[in-house]
């Protein structure tokens, strides 16, 4: 009797191990995934618009400082810059 006794003990001890390993290991994956998605970095942000109260000279004058700072590629600012003059 006491034999079975210990044996489910040992049984159902492996069992709760087992089961908390498990648990630990999903949540490691979760933390992990969860650090992953913050650390992964935020898509460029759009061209701002531009206020139409400022004169288009201001205006060009902006949109060269974002060209020069890297935030317009120069496709990005030709094109704004048509806009602009056409």
């Amino acid at each position: 009797m006491r034999g079975r006794l210990l044996r489910t003990a040992a049984v159902v001890g492996t069992a709760k191990v087992t089961a908390n390993a498990i648990d630990d290991r999903h949540d490691a994956k979760a933390a992990a995934a969860a650090e992953e998605a913050a650390r992964a970095a935020p898509a460029a942000p759009a061209a701002p618009a531009l206020a139409p109260s400022d004169d288009i000279v201001t205006q060009l004058t902006k949109l060269g400082e974002l060209k020069g700072a890297g935030v317009l590629s120069e496709a990005e600012f030709e094109a704004a810059k048509a806009k602009l003059l056409g």
